[in-house]
């Protein structure tokens, strides 16, 4: 039978750049997951008798919430739902699969990077048909009706059983439980060449795969152990668990240094890579050297061509704001154009579906292309396999090969994770103030050579967004960036890049921090920082 529930407003139901995220027992509040469900239905049209993807990437409330998305669809007239076993679909494959079998859109239960358990992160997130994240045209309808909501509907049928491949009919609607893998798996053999990357394994090459007790373990078991025949034992921590086994599943330097401290050491492998908590994020290392996502980017668009789903060449590269500039040279050199968008990869998705770009990424370690609409932790480190198996040369070589082409983007990111709201946005007002002033001004032998608030204009949909960081940039190609962030759950984080870009005839081989030194205390400085947040060091170096 379907109910009609009467319910009250929430007022902080806003979905951010990745839907809406807050801590577990803020969506444990009754009514709180329905309200916002109900307010993304209430917010679409023509949905009837269509499909709708579901999943999540396990973490703590996945499979409670599921149920409940089951139920509240069931009852709004949705004809079928794509449900993965365990409740469980990366990110990237949720995108897959709405793509693949032409559903309406789908609903994603995940907080992405941030940690999980009983008292973690928890998250919503709404993809539209074309794959990707509902623009923001959407999402500002569904906090507008999250504000008016009155009632609800939902379904009093018992749970469905999320562990057992099959159909299951909740009032008028069948819901499938589908293998989360096996869409993704198949995607990625059209793109990829498995057969060299099989000959890569069997030659000897070793690589550690970090899967991070979160959704992409079974995988990264199914492609690379299973598929490719990489030695058992490749794919570390891959079983998920709803707390990631207490810990953050952000595949950087900081939280992943396990394989970090591994690929540094004398035992190293030839490759490592993890991925983050919903599988759109990644890390790349080869022995001896850290891959940042900047340069992983240019590096891939630089190679791509050795796979045989990019061998016809790209049709542009788009990166976010705070990214390097690596791939603009990238881009030059292809004679193609590079795209720079405000973070949030809903940003991507007009020049993926327009056709004007091919690769996209983000500094925050995500990479992808128009094979799906989210980014795609798993597809990066398959596109590098197939460059190394292709080209027979070692991430190092490859990277020194690079830099000696393009030049080198020295790049760090700074992060200053649960400020007082207050003195972030205090901290942003008062850099704005200083465009005026700014420009000319030399800091020792760096001297400014603009300030501003980036803006962007999409060129294929007219529409306009600002306010999207501040920059400061120096004579020479030298930047820093200041952003406050949009997905942590508590206070605000400010996010600084630093950024300087070193010739191919200069010194190639310096430690970024080391490389930096002067700009990251000039970030500090300019921003006055620890007078106003009174941290004198940030949280997380990347």
């Amino acid at each position: 039978m379907i109910l009609t529930i009467d319910t009250k407003p929430f007022d902080d139901q806003k979905p951010g750049t990745s839907g809406l995220r807050k801590k577990v027992p803020h969506f444990q509040q009754p009514h709180y997951v329905e309200n916002f469900i109900q307010s993304i239905f209430d917010s679409l049209d023509g949905y009837e008798g269509k499909t709708l993807v579901v999943g999540g990437d396990g973490r703590y409330y996945n499979r409670e919430a599921i149920q409940k998305v089951i139920k509240i669809a069931a009852a709004n007239g949705f004809g079928r739902l794509l449900v993965g076993r365990g409740g469980l679909i990366s990110t990237p494959a949720v995108s897959c699969i709405i793509r693949g079998r032409q559903a309406f859109g789908g609903i994603i239960l995940s907080a992405s990077h941030n940690p999980g358990g009983p008292d973690g992160d928890f998250g919503v997130k709404y993809n539209i048909g074309a794959g990707g994240p509902a623009p923001e045209k959407i999402t500002d309808a569904i906090f507008a009706r999250s504000k008016a909501i009155a009632r609800y509907k939902i379904s009093d049928a018992p749970d469905v059983e999320l562990d057992r491949l099959g159909v299951t009919r909740v009032e008028n609607t069948d819901v499938e439980i589908v293998d989360p893998v096996a869409d993704y798996k198949a995607l990625m053999k059209t793109l990829f060449d498995f057969e060299a990357i099989e000959d890569l394994f069997a030659s000897g090459f070793k690589m550690r795969f970090d899967a991070m007790h979160a959704v992409t373990g079974p995988y990264a078991h199914a492609i690379l152990e299973d598929e490719l025949g990489a030695a058992r034992g490749t794919v570390v921590n891959g079983t998920p668990l709803p707390d990631f086994g207490g810990h953050h599943p952000d595949p950087n330097l900081t939280y992943a240094k396990d394989l970090y401290d591994l690929m540094m050491s004398p035992e190293a492998p030839n490759f490592g890579a993890a991925s983050d908590g919903d599988g759109d994020r990644n890390l790349i290392l080869g022995r001896g050297i850290f891959i940042t996502p900047s340069d992983s980017l240019a590096m891939l668009a630089a190679n791509a061509k050795h796979a045989p789903g990019y061998a016809k060449g790209l049709a542009g590269i788009a990166r976010s704001m705070p990214t390097s500039a690596a791939a603009d040279r990238v881009a030059a050199h292809l004679g193609i154009k590079c795209y720079e968008t405000p973070t949030g990869w809903k940003f991507f998705g007009n020049l993926l579906d327009a056709g004007l770009a091919t690769l996209c990424g983000e500094e925050s370690s995500g990479t992808g292309s128009n094979h799906v609409r989210e980014k795609d932790g798993l597809w990066a480190v398959l596109l590098w396999l197939n460059i190394l198996a292709k080209r027979r040369i070692s991430v190092a070589d490859l990277a020194r090969e690079h830099w000696a082409t393009y030049g080198r983007n020295y790049y760090t990111r700074h992060d200053y994770e649960e400020l007082d709201l207050g003195a972030a946005n205090g901290l942003m007002d008062a850099l704005r103030s200083q465009f005026a002033t700014l420009p000319g001004t030399a800091f020792g032998a760096h001297k400014v050579s603009a300030a501003d608030d980036f803006a962007y204009h999409d060129p294929v949909d007219g529409s306009d967004t600002e306010k999207q960081g501040v920059r400061i940039m120096f004579e020479g190609g030298s930047r820093i960036v200041y952003r406050l962030s949009g997905t942590g759950t508590v206070g605000a984080t400010l996010r600084v890049y630093i950024e300087r870009y070193e010739p191919p005839a200069g010194n190639l081989g310096q430690d970024a921090q080391a490389a930096l030194a002067d700009f990251i205390q000039l970030s500090r400085s300019i921003a006055e920082i620890e007078k106003r947040t009174g941290r004198t060091a940030p949280s997380v170096i990347t």
